[in-house]
């Protein structure tokens, strides 16, 4: 839902009432995950998207219905390969949603949507079930708050059981950080390419004529100083979420830079440079006292075997080896595996094999 953060606070504060739709579970593949929203305003304009084909028409119908009743509402759309494909999930699965309104005066939802629009942490609950069906809780009992806590712990959105009913825990968590080191253009190409992906790119350098914000405009921090300086004041500000790519080109400046950046609690660390770089630059670090555990944590040559060599092809070659290694997967074409695409989203109970293709809207329970 938080990725509709800036959109649903203009809509709100310019006097529009606005219904959301938020997956609530997902049985076997589906495009969008749990907690992934859509919005639709009284004047018919949508926002987001949960899918694809005709589960966004029911979506929309489903939302519509919310506001003229003021009442939340669930739905449930596909289940077997052929109805899914039938109702638009052309991955062949299965969605629970919620509908139910954003209000303006909700300052649980005020606080939120100011803190995700800001790229702070945020988890809220969303109750399922019971009278509270459809509204973000603000005084959550001790299961709940204790599960909320859980999943903010994480980042994670997830389902939960509370006192009352099961919750719908929706987090955000700010954008991983990307320390890029070094300013020339493989470097203005990367914070491209990763910004568009989603990251929150640092770029730092000891030129302060190449660090300007013409050169790097998509980057959140600019920075004129030695890398390896940079990267010890970063030491509360990073975490295995965060990479770090030295892209700097010169030894004196890209060992002390690893050296530092493989103390720090990072989650990938990788340095460009041709195969007889990476030999030199490892003995080098090897005398500056990096033991060989950090030196095996360290991915150089940098990036997965593409073939490009244009900047930008390997800005994405180098994004997918990070993208690879935080979840742990092969890198290997899809085509040459099997079983599911995706990692397996939590989900609502199966569906029975009589749910309909397109489900009608169903009053929450308790609403």
């Amino acid at each position: 839902m938080w990725e509709l953060a800036d959109r649903l606070r203009d809509r709100l504060e310019a006097g529009r009432r606005v219904a959301v739709v938020t997956i609530t579970g997902v049985a076997r593949s589906a495009p969008r995950g749990l907690g992934a929203s859509m919005a639709v305003t009284d004047e018919g304009e949508v926002i987001g998207s949960i899918s694809g084909g005709c589960v966004e028409g029911d979506a929309v119908v489903l939302a519509h219905s919310v506001l003229a009743t003021g009442t939340a509402a669930t739905a449930r759309f596909g289940f077997d390969d052929a109805t899914a494909h039938a109702a638009g999930l052309a991955c062949g699965g299965q969605i629970d949603v919620i509908a139910y309104e954003a209000r303006r005066d909700d300052p649980v939802l005020t606080r939120a949507l100011a803190d995700a629009a800001a790229d702070r942490a945020v988890t809220v609950g969303l109750a399922l079930e019971g009278p509270d069906a459809g509204r973000l809780i603000d005084d959550p009992d001790a299961a709940t708050a204790a599960g909320l806590d859980a999943a903010a712990l994480l980042a994670e959105t997830r389902v939960i059981a509370g006192a009352s009913g099961s919750v719908l825990a929706l987090s955000h968590a700010p954008r991983p950080r990307l320390i890029v080191l070094g300013a020339g253009d493989h470097a203005a190409a990367l914070c491209r390419v990763a910004s568009a992906a989603g990251f929150a790119v640092t770029v730092c350098d000891v030129w302060p004529t190449l660090v300007t914000r013409e050169r790097f405009p998509e980057a959140v921090e600019l920075a004129a100083e030695e890398p390896a300086a940079y990267l010890e004041a970063q030491a509360g500000r990073v975490d295995a979420r965060t990479a770090v790519c030295v892209l700097t080109h010169d030894t004196r400046l890209d060992v002390p830079a690893i050296r530092t950046a493989l103390r720090l609690p990072v989650g990938f660390v990788g340095a460009l440079g041709a195969r007889a770089t990476v030999a030199r630059r490892a003995a080098l670090l090897r005398e500056a006292g990096v033991s060989e555990a950090d030196l095996a944590r360290l991915h150089s040559p940098l990036g997965l075997d593409l073939g490009g060599a244009a900047p930008e092809e390997v800005a994405i070659a180098v994004l997918a080896e990070i993208v690879q290694t935080r979840h742990g997967a092969t890198g290997r074409p899809l085509r040459e595996a099997s079983g599911p695409l995706h990692r397996p989203h939590a989900r609502a109970d199966e569906a029975s094999p009589a749910a309909a293709s397109c489900a009608l809207p169903v009053p929450a329970p308790g609403a």
